[in-house]
């Protein structure tokens, strides 16, 4: 396939390499100079584009930026994009980092309200694994416990695509339902960063509270970032798995 990715860092970034290695045809775009963009390209083993051509001849779109930088990307960049291409998004809203956004803040689901500023109907996928899970935890479809990522949207046949793209990442994929429900796997719930296989994703999917989700989003960066050392990614899961007692793993 051909996929364009607009962000570069931890989570576009291998999603990159991983597709390109995987044989499809990558190009990427971040908000760096030319120079630097071509480093990445180079380094990641894709092509460089413009934030113009990124979106030209593709079939998926990948949004992996910041929620706070979605305003900031070109208004109408997917004007000219035919219908049948689809728009993922990846990203996770954290009120520190992003700021403060109202819509948000006072419940409408992160995934709705990123379609909304992009004027297009999106997937949501790739966002509820860390950045070195998604690098480094990876298997080959069948393997014992291979871990499952959530795939939100109202399209099924564009979810079963980006499902795909999932199994190439070395990842099973879970239908977490319509977009509505990609609060399901937003910070803050057991689906998020929690490392899950496939019966044990459905279930802490099933276990999320809505209403809940925000605080302890916020609880778990305030604990993490009081810690004395900067935590491992073992322990970040850990803690994550933790925050919920019904969680499978927590048991």
């Amino acid at each position: 396939m051909k996929i364009g990715i607009i962000g570069t860092g931890a989570i576009g970034g291998t999603i990159a390499k991983k597709m390109a290695a995987a044989g499809h045809d990558v190009k990427i775009s971040n908000s760096g100079d030319a120079d630097k963009l071509n480093a990445r390209a180079e380094e990641l083993g894709v092509v460089a584009a413009t934030i113009e051509n990124i979106v030209k001849d593709v079939d998926v779109i990948i949004l992996s930026v910041p929620t706070v930088a979605i305003p900031t990307l070109p208004k109408d960049f997917l004007a000219n994009v035919p219908e049948n291409v689809i728009v993922v998004d990846t990203s996770n809203y954290y009120p520190f980092r992003d700021a403060d956004i109202e819509e948000i803040k006072n419940g409408k689901v992160e995934s709705v309200w990123v379609s909304e500023q992009v004027g297009r109907p999106v997937i949501k996928a790739f966002n509820n694994l860390l950045a070195e899970t998604l690098a480094n935890g990876g298997k080959q479809p069948g393997a014992e416990d291979r871990i499952a990522m959530a795939v939100a949207g109202d399209d099924k046949e564009a979810k079963k695509i980006i499902a795909g793209l999932i199994n190439d990442a070395g990842f099973d994929a879970v239908d977490s339902g319509d977009l509505s429900e990609s609060w399901k796997h937003q910070p803050g719930t057991p689906a998020y960063c929690t490392e899950l296989n496939t019966n044990e994703l459905k279930q802490a999917l099933s276990d999320g509270v809505k209403e809940q989700a925000p605080s302890l989003r916020d609880k778990a960066i305030a604990e993490l970032s009081s810690l004395p050392s900067y935590p491992s990614h073992r322990d970040i899961v850990e803690y994550n798995r933790g925050l919920f007692q019904k969680n499978p793993k927590s048991v």
